[in-house]
């Protein structure tokens, strides 16, 4: 079976590395748009969970442009906040969705998230 991020017909959004930088943490994901669609700005409101299972921060992680059939890599830093205190990433809701044509897509369907490390990344 291929990889999720190489499935067509999808956004997908595999958490591919956190590890600690300073007091915080750095998430490294791979995002691959195969939706057919060239977008121009693309982000996402994402809940962060703690150890307890208790929503710590809400974050907008931009992705910025992404051409049909490519991947970009992009890293987010937490501050103050070290990898080992976080147990879950969840999309909450799309923040900004720009096709480069200018029309607004759902970028919630076909979103597909995956995660290669302890912490669990979801919808």
């Amino acid at each position: 079976m291929a990889p999720v991020y190489a499935q067509g017909g999808n956004f997908a959004l595999d958490l591919n590395n956190a590890r600690d930088v300073g007091a915080g943490c750095r998430l490294t994901y791979v995002a691959t748009n195969n939706t057919g669609v060239a977008l121009e700005k693309t982000s996402y409101e994402v809940a962060v969970f703690d150890q307890e299972g208790v929503v710590s921060r809400l974050l907008i992680l931009e992705f910025g442009q992404l051409q049909d059939g490519k991947t970009k890599v992009v890293q987010f830093d937490l501050a103050e906040q070290p990898c080992a205190d976080i147990s879950r990433l969840l999309v909450n809701s799309v923040a900004e969705c720009t096709a480069s044509d200018g029309t607004t897509p759902n970028c919630m369907d076909g979103l597909v998230t995956s995660s290669r490390g302890d912490i669990q990344f979801g919808i």
